[in-house]
């Protein structure tokens, strides 16, 4: 009795309470007292209550629920799409049930009220714009239902919640530049590839799955077998992108905070250099140091962006000690791109150090200024150039397009 009152009073649900309160009242004074209008109030409340919970007990019941969520990776600016369909399976119309595929995805909202008639089923499509990266779940599905005066309220689950990952945003930067590493002679610094080069290096057997297009006629015809050839990587060097995600150097909130603009930026320049078939790679320390090697291709691309999709300026080691650390991955056959807001210049040391060991090294520098930092970057900026090292400066509202080119960004300090 005691779980049933609190049920009854729980400040969710003041109508219940105040009903019981006026029947147990009114019960106590017609009987006192003899008045039949109060024992007639009694009698209706009292029939009242338990009918109006069957409504609503019913009314979740019998129900079954089909969720097509046809999107499980997606990008900031696209939608993901779900189908949800709720089926009667009862033979009386279910009533005003409210249905929900509750998100932490911002901008999410698939509730709405519906009526199912009898064996029959209501369907709808949910489309959900994409405006921040990370990984979110949504689902599962639940269906609430109250009877007319709100008395009781009944709430059933539905399957089980599916993750979504949400890819950064990228721009077109058409006329970025970074310094090209110091290669040897030509076509001395190759590696085997399985995509097709101008660079052949050799032939064997042909194996299930190769294209046609790699098959040597001529070797075929001097050994009556079918031979296909192989091939190596231009000569290029590999990008490596270091993202700085230090919590300490992090300034602003939300998609206006040098972490975004880093990202973004990160983001940006693996797809820019991507596309031309370089080979990318990219190294942050957020909650844990992630390492993509560097590699081609559309696929890297997805690695890379799953990496950006989750990152998070929680790290507590500088970028100095990134670059000390990982240094033994940049020879003279790597272009270093640094992305960070660091305001002081031991980092700038440890890029010193890199370039004299033969590392081509650029940096776009993020100015925590713009974002609420007390300290200007300008003298890491006057730094970088005393030491010859090309440096993108993005603030604020830049449009990265525009700041990320030899006459947006890089050069003198605009202040």
């Amino acid at each position: 009795m005691r779980r049933v009152f609190r049920w009854i009073v729980r400040p969710s649900n003041p109508t219940l309470a105040l009903v019981v309160a006026i029947l147990v009242l009114a019960a106590v004074v017609a009987t006192g007292t003899g008045f039949w209008l109060l024992f007639r109030l009694s009698y209706v409340l009292a029939f009242a209550l338990p009918v109006t919970w069957l409504i609503a007990w019913y009314n979740t019941r019998g129900l079954q629920v089909r969720v097509d969520r046809r999107t499980d990776r997606g990008q900031v600016g696209q939608e993901a799409q779900e189908v949800i369909e709720v089926f009667n399976t009862g033979i009386l119309p279910k009533l005003w049930l409210e249905v929900d595929d509750p998100s932490e995805m911002s901008g999410h909202s698939a509730k709405r009220v519906v009526i199912v008639p009898p064996r029959g089923s209501r369907s709808w499509i949910v489309d959900t714009r994409l405006t921040r990266r990370g990984l979110f779940e949504w689902g599962p599905v639940t269906i609430s239902s109250s009877d007319p005066f709100g008395f009781f309220r009944r709430t059933r689950t539905f399957g089980e919640p599916q993750q979504i990952l949400v890819y950064p945003p990228v721009v077109d930067l058409p006329h970025f530049q970074a310094p090209p590493a110091n290669l040897p002679g030509e076509g001395r610094f190759r590696r085997r590839t399985h995509y097709v080069t101008p660079n052949a290096s050799g032939i064997r057997e042909y194996a299930p799955g190769d294209a046609f297009n790699r098959i040597a006629w001529k070797a075929m015809a001097r050994t009556d077998k079918i031979m296909v050839k192989t091939f190596e990587l231009d000569p290029a060097s590999d990008i490596w992108i270091v993202l700085d995600l230090e919590q300490r150097v992090n300034f602003g909130s939300g998609d206006q905070s040098t972490e975004e603009y880093g990202v973004r930026v990160a983001a940006s320049v693996a797809r820019h250099y991507l596309g031309q078939n370089r080979s990318v790679g990219l190294i942050s320390f957020g909650r844990s140091l992630q390492v993509v090697e560097p590699e081609r291709g559309g696929q890297q691309l997805t690695r890379v962006l799953e990496s950006l999709a989750m990152a998070s300026a929680v790290g507590e080691g500088p970028l100095i000690n990134v670059l000390m650390e990982e240094g033994n991955r940049f020879g003279r056959h790597t272009t270093l791109i640094a992305v960070t807001s660091a305001t002081d210049d031991h980092w700038v040391t440890g890029l010193q150090s890199l370039v004299q060991r033969g590392v081509r090294v650029a940096v776009v520098l993020i100015d925590a200024s713009s974002f609420g930092d007390s300290r200007s970057p300008i003298m890491v900026f006057s730094e970088l150039a005393a030491s010859n090292i090309p440096t993108y400066v993005v603030r604020k509202d830049d449009d990265l397009t525009a700041v990320l080119s030899p006459t947006g960004g890089q050069g003198q300090w605009q202040g």
